[in-house]
């Protein structure tokens, strides 16, 4: 499925790289920048900025590269579509997904290294302060349904512990619902860690799609053509054929060893505890290849879980509230917890169904603000305008008490009081909703809601209106 307009898509990882490159937009780091937490360092300096290679990382031979996907407008690029285009095109993707083809001797798998050390092949950083190690940051894990066979894919924070085993979160959703099936049959669930795939194939493994849709189909869809995908050489996953890394491995039931600290997306660290583990079997990747770190916290990372969510939430909203012209997950809210939504107001107190509707479709929102037409979402100076100048707390303000939230929300934290000399243990992600309804009445007396503008604002030119090589005199003698 192409999209319509004429502009080039970018399928290719290492050719999107030349391409940011070429137009200024990429930054090489000098070699021998240390993966304990300088690397991190520098690629968060120039975050949003610039992306950045790093050619030959201290003790390694396989370079790094991180930010490629640190700006919404390079996202909106990367998809052929202009940036208003973007989530229109995200969601005809994943409502029209492709199924991949299946290829054989992919680029993946040019070497192979049957006796893995992770650490030892791959240039693993540790990034932020209080990291209990390295982390893989940017992997694809796919695994497929024990019962259906259909694939996932998702990413995960995994923690290298070991030359061959590798700690792994998983929160509440497919992966976790695959494993736990696995688990139950007293079996290893086979998944493959993909490292450095194109900006597409990216993208769509953060669809927010029902159970056994694989997120492979929805990259095909954004290609414009079958992904080709190749089969593991120690399972049977299927991974993109041209990615630049695979780690192959299980999932090992009733197996758990402590992974954290982490520094994750709400800009906190998540607590030490004891994780689902994978057992290596073997690691395949092209020749010279480029190894892949989204930096926690920053642009990149918030970015990609965004906007799949954002194309997803708008669709969802249009099918009961039509009426509903735009949506944004704002940075600030670290592209999950806090929705801003356009509209256009027909009716007193439709602003509240939607802030309900909103918060039934994804857990982790946590604040709503539904605002006019005339407010760009995306400008969080106008969102505040419209709350500041459109809302009045005793009768604009939903509030929903003891809802689930997301787990990573350190304010989530439930502690019970003791009893008997026993402190039971916290609970996380019970969490209270607030929605503000930042809409003007329907029908309000002459210009009292009428934003000021001022005639041909919008045709100034610059250019054409401004004396660039002029200079003012203030007869200053």
């Amino acid at each position: 499925m192409r999209n319509e307009q004429a502009l080039p898509v970018h399928t290719d990882f290492r050719r999107w790289l030349a391409h940011l490159q070429d137009t200024g937009r990429l930054a090489v780091a000098r070699e021998g920048v240390a993966l304990t937490h300088e690397l991190a360092a520098i690629a968060k300096h120039m975050d949003g900025r610039k992306a950045v290679y790093f050619p030959k990382p201290e003790g390694a031979t396989v370079p790094v590269v991180s930010g490629f996907m640190s700006r919404r407008g390079w996202i909106a690029e990367a998809m052929g579509v202009p940036q208003s285009g973007l989530l229109d095109a995200f969601r005809r993707a994943a409502e029209a997904p492709m199924a991949w083809r299946e290829v054989q001797d992919p680029p993946c798998q040019q070497v192979v290294h049957r006796e893995p050390d992770v650490r030892g092949i791959l240039p693993v950083p540790t990034h932020s302060e209080h990291d209990n190690g390295p982390y893989i940051t940017a992997g694809l894990v796919i695994a497929r349904n024990p019962v259906t066979g259909v694939q996932n894919v998702s990413i995960n924070r995994i923690q290298v512990h070991a030359r061959d085993r590798m700690a792994i979160l998983l929160l509440p959703r497919h992966l976790w619902a695959f494993y736990k099936e696995a688990e139950a049959r007293n079996e290893a669930l086979a998944v493959a860690v993909v490292i450095g795939v194109d900006p597409m194939t990216m993208l769509a493994s953060q669809a927010i799609t029902p159970i056994d849709h694989d997120e492979l189909e929805i990259a095909g869809a954004l290609h414009g053509a079958p992904l080709p995908v190749t089969k593991c050489l120690t399972n049977e996953v299927r991974v993109p054929a041209h990615a630049e890394i695979v780690i192959e491995g299980r999932l090992l039931p009733r197996v758990r060893e402590e992974e954290g600290p982490f520094g994750e997306f709400p800009k906190y660290y998540s607590a030490r505890e004891a994780r689902e583990v994978i057992q290596v079997d073997a690691i395949t990747h092209r020749r010279d290849p480029i190894y892949h770190t989204i930096i926690p916290a920053e642009m990149e990372h918030l970015l990609l879980g965004s906007i799949p969510r954002e194309a997803t939430l708008l669709a969802i909203l249009q099918r009961s509230h039509q009426d509903v012209r735009d949506v944004h997950l704002s940075i600030g809210g670290v592209g999950r917890y806090h929705l801003y939504v356009k509209m256009h107001k027909r009716h007193e107190g439709q602003p509240k169904n939607v802030i309900l509707a909103a918060f039934g479709a994804h857990y982790d929102i946590k604040q709503v603000i539904v605002v006019d037409e005339d407010v760009d979402v995306h400008d969080p100076q106008q969102v505040e305008w419209a709350v500041a100048t459109r809302f009045q707390a005793d009768r604009d303000l939903v509030v929903i008490a003891g809802a689930q939230g997301s787990a990573l929300d350190p304010s989530t934290t439930l502690t019970r009081p003791a009893r008997d000399g026993v402190q039971p243990p916290h609970e996380q992600g019970i969490s209270a909703k607030m929605g503000l309804d930042a809409t003007r009445p329907v029908a309000y007396h002459e210009h009292v809601f009428t934003k000021v503008r001022v005639p041909g604002e919008d045709t100034v030119d610059p250019a054409r209106d401004l004396d660039s090589g002029a200079r003012a005199d203030f007869h200053l003698s």
